[in-house]
């Protein structure tokens, strides 16, 4: 299905205020072919009477003798200024009503691309640049308004050229023949250029998203690249980037000037041709000044329209270029959809277990490798293992940010994937080691796990994850704005909020993701303290390189190669003197010697 095909569906729901700005265009259509008609009336008729001294106007069958000439001339020149307002007022119309559902079918190109950027699995977020994402949602979805408009100024183009190709057969068939002939040659112009503009045009947005993304990284790690001195570096970065955008925009304007040449030129030709057989016609007798003026002014009008057509081919080309990256998303496969018949689940014992359990991002490099691990109803599992062992991998497995390559993910025995998304998640909080925030306001923060939660139940959420008290010593206290991703805000007290959310969401499943790693210890012990309030009565997943912090809970999973190597309790498996007790006596070691 072609691009164009596909970005119909979007007009559909418009098709009522479409027709009706359909029907205006050739209202208006027709009323541009009456407005040079006054002028040819005053040349053909009035001048000559003027100078003969003789009257016997006719005008639509009607005698106009019993007018003087001075109250014609001024009626046929008002005449004029109401064919042009009349034209203009319907031509306004017809554009704004374009121009609305143009914006509108953007909006819903960009909401439905929005929201299918968000059901997509981690794993093609993993392998794209979210800079690049943005520019397809913010400037690509766009185009699709451009294609909109094309259209319709193909319909209107269409319509013009019918009614006036029809006034100057009325007048002259030779000219009006004559003006067919330059058609093939602009057609083929149009062939020979559409392609490379359409590359070009893709080109361009690949590149632009490049220029983009380096923006979003740099001013995004501004602290880093300050505190490491790479200004320069960055700059030069971006510099490249830009100048590569340049180029390829350059060679698209190159192009465009070149095939806008080729077009006019064509053009041209065939007006000079026209204008040729027309002043033979008056020398002949055949048409009159007035009338030749007139077939000038529909061939302007006959051309304008031509050369415009040439113009829009090469702009839907480049449209089309934006649209089609705009589809390349949405016609991506959900890799983790939710099954036909899967289940809404609405209570959770939080039972889970790990049976068999392989994941790899390629099939040829697998993470997990037959992992098997039983978590009880209400029992604090900690995961801990070297870099790279597999133990996010392995817990982004249970709210289904990814699927098992093989084997089962259960919750209360049943398959996580028999389960919807939605419901699956709502049954667990996650806490992770940065916790992200958004650019809004602390209770919006909070509430962000619980959207229909009152003040109250915010404020309480924030007061058993010990946030109350610097939460009220902010300037505006709930109210107060984080900045960008918390950036107003220490690491500890955004890593409270994130808590905070958790609490608000009581979920009977809690996920913790290295959740002091980044903390000093005098913060990482309050903050533990606070978690052990939040982890008591759920069923609770840890990850963590702080073997200290997770010693004494329920059980303790070790990861190696990714498999699970050992099980149980921390004095137990330091008995044991294998793989735990290796990162057991490590981590002591490291307390001694800092």
């Amino acid at each position: 299905m072609s691009v164009h095909t596909r970005a119909l569906a979007y007009f559909r729901p418009h098709l009522r205020a479409t027709v009706g700005a359909m029907l205006l265009t050739v209202a208006g259509s027709a009323l541009n072919i009456l407005r040079p008609w006054p002028l040819a009336f005053i040349v053909d008729k009035l001048l000559p009477a003027q100078a003969t001294g003789t009257h016997g106007l006719m005008l639509l069958g009607h005698d106009l003798g019993a007018f003087s000439l001075v109250t014609i001339l001024t009626a046929v020149c008002a005449l004029m200024v109401v064919f042009h307002v009349l034209a203009g007022g319907v031509g306004y119309l017809a554009s704004l009503t374009t121009i609305r559902c143009g914006l509108q079918v953007v909006l819903a190109l960009r909401t439905e691309l929005y929201a299918f950027l968000h059901s997509l699995p981690l794993k093609f977020h993993d392998q794209r640049r979210s800079a690049d994402s943005s520019f397809r949602v913010a400037y690509d979805s766009q185009t699709l308004q451009t294609i909109y408009t094309d259209w319709f100024v193909v319909f209107k183009s269409v319509v013009g050229l019918v009614g006036t190709f029809g006034a100057m057969w009325m007048f002259d068939r030779d000219i009006a023949l004559l003006s067919l002939v330059m058609l093939p040659f602009l057609m083929l112009a149009i062939f020979i250029y559409a392609k490379k503009i359409r590359d070009q045009s893709t080109r361009i947005a690949e590149r632009e998203s490049g220029v983009l993304t380096v923006a979003q990284e740099g001013l995004s790690s501004i602290r880093m690249v300050q505190a490491f001195g790479r200004e320069d570096y960055e700059v030069g970065q971006f510099k490249a980037k830009a100048q590569s955008s340049l180029d390829a925009t350059l060679e698209h304007n190159a192009t465009t000037m070149k095939s806008s040449l080729l077009a006019g030129t064509i053009v041209a030709i065939s007006s000079a041709a026209m204008f040729y057989v027309g002043a033979r016609h008056v020398m002949a007798g055949t048409l009159t000044v007035g009338q030749i003026w007139y077939l000038s002014t529909l061939l302007i009008m006959l051309y304008q329209p031509l050369e415009g057509l040439a113009y829009l081919a090469w702009s839907m080309e480049g449209a089309s270029a934006g649209v089609r990256r705009c589809f390349e998303v949405l016609d991506r496969q959900n890799d983790v959809p939710d099954l036909p018949n899967a289940q809404t689940v609405t209570e959770t014992r939080g039972e889970l277990t790990f049976e068999n359990v392989a994941f790899g991002y390629t099939a040829d490099r697998l993470i997990l490798k037959s992992v098997n691990v039983r978590v009880e109803q209400g029992q604090t599992v900690a995961f801990v293992g070297g870099t790279g062992a597999g133990k996010s991998t392995l817990l982004a497995l249970v709210p289904r940010f990814y699927d098992p390559t093989a084997g089962r993910v259960l919750l209360d025995g049943r398959d996580v994937r028999e389960i919807t998304k939605k419901s699956l998640r709502n049954c667990i909080s996650i806490v992770l080691q940065d916790t992200l925030l958004f650019s809004t306001s602390v209770r919006e923060n909070i509430a962000y796990s619980r959207p229909g939660a009152t003040e109250a139940e915010v404020i309480e959420a924030a007061k058993r994850a010990q946030a109350h008290e610097f939460i009220m010593a902010l300037p505006e206290g709930y109210g107060s704005m984080v900045g960008e991703r918390g950036g107003h805000l220490s690491v500890g007290q955004r890593q409270r909020l994130g808590i905070a959310r958790a609490f608000l969401k009581n979920a009977p499943i809690l996920v913790l993701d290295e959740p002091t790693s980044a903390l000093d210890p005098t913060t990482e012990a309050a903050i533990m303290a606070t978690l052990e309030e939040l982890m008591r009565g759920r069923t609770t997943l840890i990850i963590t390189h702080r073997i200290a912090t997770v010693h004494d809970v329920d059980k303790i999973v070790v990861l190696a190669d990714g498999t699970a190597v050992e099980e149980g309790q921390g004095p137990e498996l330091v008995a044991r003197g294998g793989h735990y007790a290796k990162l057991y006596h490590s981590a002591h070691l490291g307390e001694k010697n800092p």
